[in-house]
């Protein structure tokens, strides 16, 4: 296992691949500015932003997963809202959890049925903290 998002599962097995690619990790920290008469604005650290974590997965039924299912099942937890672990390697990326906050899909090969053949999806996500 390669990592999961929730329990969507990275995975490269015989039988089936379902991984990532273009996985980017953004911080920054949060600064004020405040205006000062006559001079440049002065800058104070307020603390850290929150991370944010984007990747594109690629489904393709010669690789024994259902495109559009895989598509469906992200579209879901998009739109439940709810934050979800994510880990690469065995260890936990980021302070807490993580929330889907853009899903793009790309349906690529459509077969004479109308059934996907091939496609890939686009995730942005955005570091949850609880606390």
């Amino acid at each position: 296992m390669i990592g999961s998002l929730g329990d969507v599962i990275f995975v490269a097995t015989a039988e089936t691949i379902r991984t990532l690619d273009e996985f980017v990790r953004k911080s920054a920290g949060r600064w004020a500015k405040h205006e000062v008469l006559g001079r440049k604005p002065l800058s104070q650290w307020i603390g850290p932003g929150l991370d944010t974590v984007s990747f594109t997965m690629r489904f393709d039924v010669f690789y024994g997963v259902n495109p559009r299912n895989e598509m469906n099942k992200l579209l879901e937890l998009e739109r439940s809202g709810k934050s979800l672990d994510l880990i690469i390697g065995g260890k936990a990326v980021g302070m807490d959890q993580w929330v889907i906050t853009s899903l793009e899909q790309k349906w690529e090969r459509i077969d004479s049925k109308g059934n996907v053949l091939a496609g890939t999806a686009s995730l942005s996500l955005e570091e949850y903290m609880r606390r």
